[in-house]
């Protein structure tokens, strides 16, 4: 009995690197699938927020009806954020629908710091700094990426940095279906 308690935390410490190292793997696979999100089909959640530039100008759901936007969720504290930037720019400089910035739990001052490094590919950023409407998002991580159609419907989501690939064999494609469905 002594012996195998000898091997016990062991045992746990490779058990918990196993599921480390799982973790971290999908976290990296760009193949893996995007959670369900149960906004799909339905209208997206309302808000009305700080714009990042002009703080006392509040800019909401209401002003982007009429048209498809991407709402991209960000923060400078964000790894997987500074990944997906240089996709989401060059997706940006396409003009193919509005990029909505949603700068998610952020100081101002990082937010703008960050944007002036790595240059600001949004139409327009909204600032949600203690995260309560990311809440009616259903947002519990950064990025998370949305498409609205527009009338106000949400059509699809994605969980993680986007990449040329998901943009290529998803995004596009979810666009395409919008612009079949006018």
């Amino acid at each position: 009995m002594k012996q195998a308690t000898r091997w016990l935390p062991l045992a746990v410490v490779a058990v918990l690197g196993v599921l480390l190292a799982v973790g971290v793997w999908m976290s990296r696979n760009p193949n893996r699938e995007a959670l369900p999100s149960p906004l799909i089909g339905k209208p997206a959640p309302e808000f009305h927020l700080p714009v990042l530039h002009e703080p006392e100008r509040q800019f909401g759901t209401r002003d982007l009806r009429g048209a498809p936007y991407l709402l991209n969720v960000w923060g400078s504290w964000c790894p997987g954020c500074r990944d997906e930037h240089p996709v989401l720019t060059r997706f940006a400089e396409t003009r193919r629908v509005r990029v909505v910035g949603f700068n998610w739990k952020d100081e101002q001052a990082d937010a703008m710091a960050w944007l002036e490094q790595f240059g600001n590919p949004y139409w327009v950023i909204v600032r949600d700094y203690d995260g309560q409407v990311a809440i009616n998002w259903g947002i519990y991580g950064a990025p998370e990426t949305f498409l609205v159609d527009g009338k106000g419907i949400v059509r699809w989501k994605f969980v993680g940095p986007l990449t040329d690939e998901v943009v290529q064999s998803q995004l596009l494609p979810a666009l395409a279906q919008l612009d079949a469905t006018k």
